[in-house]
């Protein structure tokens, strides 16, 4: 059995609460409570629901839990979810009207958090939209919330979250399209755009974008140059949806694949470009980036190259020494850092 997590260990202290004929399970982590919950509701169906590919595979080998990583929850006939409070406050609303367009008219739904994550303003969001609420059990540094007698949303539709945005970057401008829970939903983030002010101009071949958010690098490159071809990766599903959207409306030539790393990539590309996720938690942790371009290196051509973008102050060099014979720092200033190798 895997460990669980503080939020999990509250909702099992809480079993009683934990029944349901179709439970649904939203954002869930990567700990053994699904299983747990199977346990507790052997004759019901359980479906799980992600944003997050890495959270989907860790899962999808759960006994009897049907695995869903995507934009929307699938299905309407869920009489209990389990709501596990996400970072993103714009990802928790969106999320929560999918939730009710997707209950029964007399469905339950549990919200458990982490004290630090704003689960406390739950009841605040949820204002005129559940007859019910409860504080049922604090513990661990978490709190679990119940609702009850919930407004149904009629019909949830991603678009009408759609937020379009104008890049302007380098002499180009485009439109694009986020939304909520993508990375810096709905503007340039400046580490992108010095990356974008200092991109290397490729003439044709295959290009992968990793961690590829609302594509804008794509759209990028793509604009400045027609005969590229693009595949964008992302671990959220929010930001491959969001990037076909973006490359779409630019007439870009690309696809969008879910992936945790590198792992569902194949082939090889003549350039990678990334402004790549490097912060899990408060702690600067590089394995994500040591693995990055450990595996960068066997997806690049011959004569392929690879451009990222990073806070100045990590210590990327001896991680691009150890895996690429050579490197150069293409610009620098005292917040971010552009390496090409």
């Amino acid at each position: 059995m895997s460990v669980l997590t503080n939020p999990s260990l509250l909702l099992l202290r809480n079993s009683e609460a934990l029944t349901g004929k179709s439970i649904l399970v939203v954002n869930f982590v990567q700990d053994g409570f699904l299983t747990e919950l199977k346990e507790l509701n052997p004759q019901s169906k359980v479906t799980a629901f992600s944003y997050n590919h890495a959270n989907g595979e860790f899962a999808k080998n759960t006994k009897d839990v049907e695995i869903h990583v995507s934009h929307t929850i699938p299905g309407n006939d869920y009489d209990l979810v389990i709501l596990y409070y996400p970072k993103s406050k714009p990802e928790l609303l969106m999320a929560l009207d999918n939730i009710r367009s997707a209950i029964t008219d007399d469905a339950k739904l549990l919200v458990v958090g982490e004290n630090k994550s704003g689960v406390k303003s739950i009841e605040k969001q949820l204002a005129g939209k559940a007859e019910f609420s409860n504080k049922i059990d604090s513990a661990k540094h978490c709190v679990l919330y119940s609702f009850a007698e919930i407004t149904k949303h009629p019909h949830f539709d991603i678009t009408t979250y759609h937020k379009k945005f104008v890049v302007n970057v380098a002499d180009t401008e485009f439109t694009a399209i986020s939304v909520p829970g993508v990375f810096n939903h709905g503007s340039l983030d400046a580490g992108t755009k010095i990356l974008l002010e200092n991109a290397p101009t490729i003439k044709q071949g295959k290009v992968l974008d990793f961690g590829c958010g609302a594509g804008l690098i794509a759209t990028y490159l793509g604009l400045q140059n027609s005969a590229l071809e693009f595949v964008c990766s992302d671990v959220s599903a929010l930001a491959t949806y969001a990037t076909e959207q973006t490359l779409k409306l630019n007439g870009i030539k690309g696809i969008a694949i879910l992936s945790d790393g590198l792992k569902n990539i194949s082939g090889k590309f003549d350039l990678i470009v990334s402004n790549p996720p490097f912060h899990t938690g408060i702690a600067t942790d590089y394995t994500v980036a040591e693995t990055f371009l450990a595996n960068a290196k066997l997806h690049l051509t011959k004569v392929g190259k690879l451009n990222i973008v990073a806070n100045s102050f990590l210590k990327y060099p001896p991680i691009l020494e150890s895996q690429f014979a050579d490197y150069q720092t293409v610009f620098k200033n005292n917040k971010f850092a552009v390496y090409s190798s």
